[in-house]
């Protein structure tokens, strides 16, 4: 048997994959494995990417950054399930970010 991708995933798969994947990082914080940890929590955020549409993400649109309170990211372009560009107040080098890290500016929490 072959793992699916990500996009080839239905919704509800991806949810599961998730949910599977903060369970795996939650025993791996708890064991102290803090690289096993990271990587768990960014699989879990890619496959959280795959349920964002990407036409959601707005070129030129100023972004918060989940996890990162104060933090800005300008978008300059996408590709893939990522968006290209550059973090408000940095050392303006272009780096990318997963869409599902992305929080539109005007909602609140």
């Amino acid at each position: 048997m072959t793992e699916k991708s990500y996009a080839e995933m239905t919704e509800q798969e991806l949810r599961e994959e998730i949910a599977k994947l903060k369970e795996k990082a939650r025993k791996a914080e708890q064991l102290g494995i803090v690289n096993e940890f990271a990587v768990y929590e960014r699989k879990a955020t890619m496959a959280a990417a795959y349920l964002i549409d990407p036409q959601t993400i707005v070129k030129g649109e100023m972004y918060r950054i989940d996890g990162a309170p104060g933090e800005f990211f300008k978008v300059e372009y996408l590709k893939g399930r990522f968006a290209w560009g550059y973090r408000l107040g940095g050392d303006r080098f272009e780096e990318a970010l997963p869409i599902s890290i992305l929080l539109p500016m005007k909602a609140g929490k």
